[in-house]
């Protein structure tokens, strides 16, 4: 398969490089794969820092900015950072105030992010986590005790961002990031599997009329694997699922998000979201936002992933809030 790579083992720093000499409100640490804000730590203000494998972007460095993410760890592609790197950026984030970990619920970044914790708070820094485990797919897989951390991860990002830039302490950050880990679902589908650098073909066999339900985000193979069917359908089973999880109330206000999988044509995203906004009609939702594009993805794969978040005033206000990053702007 035909990447535009130079050596697979350098693609993770290379990218790093890239992306820093690309956007002047982004440093890198040196010598490790953690991007932080320029003029990181910001003093008085609670720091918000997530991580996880490479091959997902724009998360995690993407949402590197005024009002969301202080600083990111990037591991190998579709795997952890480490312990050490971890740290090193909790501590590089600390302003004073303590710094919230946003943590994607796979068993090598929790059992990371709590190693750094304890290293961190060992050097002063008051640390605390949110988990996040909003794919409503499976309970448990290769790669997760629970269910797993997907898409709806950036709306925590938001949401705890825009909390600390308005002066929010560690607990009153960490309780608005667990309101929205305690109202979102997400489900994915996989149109063909995703073929990584380092072993140059699919990592999973999938025959030409087949899809995969309920996929992850590292390539791992989903829990169903149909015929393919029109986008309509699709989009059906995908949300159904979603919605039974959350099951709301008629009238709740929610966030939707359509999120490709990274080899997705933005023009077919968009076919998506009109089902999808079609549902939420017939069930009754309002839909106070959409967000269509690439948030989360699994490098090359195509495919889609749906979250539904239900939303009240707080984290509306705080999803409306200024945000400058490289992958999401929102003005004033």
């Amino acid at each position: 398969m035909k990447k535009l790579i130079n050596e697979p083992e350098d693609v993770v720093d290379e990218m790093l490089d890239g992306m820093v000499e690309a956007h002047d409100s982004l440093r890198r640490l040196d010598g490790n794969e953690v991007i932080v804000r320029d003029g990181a730590p910001i003093n008085g203000k609670v720091g918000i820092v997530s991580g996880g494998g490479s091959g997902h972007e724009p998360t995690h460095a993407g949402f590197v900015g005024h009002g969301m993410l202080d600083g990111a760890a990037a591991g190998e592609i579709f795997t952890s950072p480490t312990a050490d790197q971890l740290s090193e950026m909790v501590q590089e984030c600390d302003g004073g105030e303590g710094v919230l970990c946003v943590v994607k619920n796979y068993e090598g970044d929790v059992m990371n992010f709590d190693t750094a914790a304890d290293m961190a708070g060992m050097e002063g820094a008051d640390v605390e986590q949110v988990v996040v485990n909003d794919d409503v797919a499976v309970e448990d897989s290769l790669y997760t005790s629970g269910r797993r951390g997907v898409c709806g991860t950036i709306l925590v990002h938001k949401v705890a961002g825009a909390k600390a830039a308005a002066g929010g302490d560690l607990e009153e950050v960490a309780g608005v990031a667990e309101k929205v880990i305690d109202n979102v679902g997400t489900m994915g589908t996989a149109l063909t599997s995703c073929v990584t650098p380092e072993k140059g073909e699919p990592t999973f066999d999938l025959g030409e009329e087949e899809i995969e339900l309920g996929i992850g985000i590292h390539g791992e193979p989903g829990t169903e694997r149909v015929d393919h069917m029109p986008a309509d359908e699709i989009t059906d089973r995908l949300t159904e699922a979603v919605l039974e999880d959350l099951d709301l109330d008629s009238g709740t206000e929610v966030v939707t998000i359509v999120n490709g999988m990274g080899g997705t044509p933005l023009s077919e995203l968009y076919v998506v979201n009109r089902r999808l906004q079609e549902l939420m009609d017939d069930h009754d939702l309002d839909v106070w936002d959409q967000w269509v594009g690439d948030y989360m993805t699994s490098l090359d794969m195509m495919g889609c992933s749906i979250t539904v978040c239900a939303v009240d005033d707080e984290i509306k206000e705080l999803l409306s809030a200024p945000a400058e990053t490289p992958a999401l702007t929102v003005s004033e």
